[in-house]
C-alpha cells in the first residue's frame, strides 16, 4: 500500500471514529416549555394538538398550548394513551411550548426531537415493553368506502377553538384539520354522538376511536389520504358518570335509540372493525420531573 493510501486510510479512519462518539441528535434548536396559567373564568381549557412545523404554514416552529406530558409521549412514539403507563399527573398538568426547528427536517425527526426534548428537560426515564391487547383492527368494509377526501389543503394546520360554530342540522364548522366529538340529545329520547372530522388519516381516526371504544383501534385500512365526515352514533356511556343534577342514568348501548359506533362506521362510512389480540408497543415511564429544567 502507497504511503497516500496509508494517509488517506488514517484520516477516514479518525474521521468515523470523531462520527462514532458525536452522532446527531435531532433536536429542536432552541425550546421554550412553561406550565400553562391558569384556565380563564370560565374554566374552559383547549388543548388541541401542536401547530406548525414540517408540512405546514410555519415548518420553522411548533406552538404547543396547554400540552400534556401525556399528549407528548403519544406524539413522540406514536401510540395512543392506552399503550402508556406513567404517573397519574401527566394527564392534568399543563405546558405551554414554542420550539424552534432546523429547517428541512421531516415530521419524523420531529417526533424524535419530542422524545429528546422529555429526556432533556423532564428528566424522562422509560423502557418499552410488548403487551398484548384486546383490539378491533379497522378495515374497509365489504360495500366500499364511503368517506370523501378532504376539500383542507394538504398544510391546513389544526383548528382554533375560537372559530368553532354550528353549520347546517347543527353540524361544527372547523377551519382547520382535527376532530370533535358532541354528546347531544337523540331524537328517541337518549344521547347521540357527532363525531365531525376534517383533514385527518384513518390513522388519527383510528386513534379517535380508540379512546371511544377504550381499547387500542388498529389501522389495517392501508389508505394514506386525509378525509372529511360527520358520524352520528349512540355512545356507549357505560361507566361514565351522569351529571350531579342527572334525572336518569346513561342509556344502555344495547337500545333501540340508533346505531352503536362500530355499526354506524360500517353503515355511514364503509370502515369495519374486528375484534383480534395483538401485541403492541407500551411506553413505561420509570421517571420524569413535574417542573422542567430552565429555558
Amino acid at each position: 500500500m502507497t504511503r497516500s493510501s496509508l494517509l488517506m486510510l488514517g484520516v477516514l479512519s479518525v474521521w468515523a471514529a470523531t462520527y462514532a462518539q458525536n452522532p446527531t441528535r435531532p433536536e429542536f434548536e432552541v425550546a421554550s416549555v412553561k406550565p400553562s396559567p391558569p384556565p380563564d373564568a370560565s374554566g374552559r381549557i383547549f388543548f388541541g394538538p401542536p401547530r406548525g412545523g414540517p408540512g405546514t404554514h410555519d415548518p420553522v416552529q411548533i406552538t404547543w398550548t396547554n400540552a400534556l406530558v401525556l399528549n407528548i409521549l403519544t406524539t413522540a412514539y406514536k401510540v395512543t394513551t392506552l399503550q402508556i403507563v406513567a404517573p397519574d399527573w401527566i394527564t392534568n398538568q399543563r405546558y405551554d411550548i414554542v420550539a424552534k426547528v432546523p429547517e428541512g427536517v421531516t415530521r419524523e425527526q420531529v417526533a424524535i426531537m419530542w422524545q429528546n426534548l422529555l429526556k432533556d428537560r423532564f428528566g424522562m426515564m422509560l423502557h418499552h415493553e410488548s403487551r398484548e391487547f384486546q383490539v378491533d383492527e379497522l378495515t374497509i368494509a365489504k360495500g366500499g368506502l364511503k368517506m370523501k377526501p378532504t376539500v383542507l389543503a394538504t398544510d391546513a394546520e389544526p383548528f382554533t377553538p375560537d372559530s368553532v360554530k354550528p353549520g347546517k342540522n347543527g353540524v361544527l364548522e372547523l377551519n382547520g384539520s382535527g376532530a370533535v366529538i358532541m354528546i347531544l340529545p337523540g331524537a328517541a329520547g337518549g344521547p347521540m354522538g357527532r363525531m365531525t372530522v376534517r383533514g385527518l388519516t384513518v390513522s388519527d381516526i383510528a386513534a379517535r376511536l380508540s379512546q371511544q371504544l377504550r381499547h387500542p383501534v388498529v389501522d389495517k385500512t392501508g389508505l394514506t389520504d386525509k378525509y372529511d365526515f360527520v358520524l352520528e352514533y349512540t355512545p356507549d356511556l357505560s361507566g361514565v358518570p351522569p351529571p350531579p343534577d342527572a334525572a336518569a342514568p346513561p342509556v344502555s348501548p344495547n337500545s333501540d335509540l340508533g346505531p352503536n359506533l362500530p355499526s354506524a362506521l360500517e353503515k355511514q362510512l364503509g370502515l369495519r372493525l374486528t375484534r383480534a389480540k395483538a401485541k403492541l408497543d407500551v411506553i413505561v415511564v420509570d421517571h420524569v420531573e413535574k417542573t422542567p429544567t430552565e429555558n
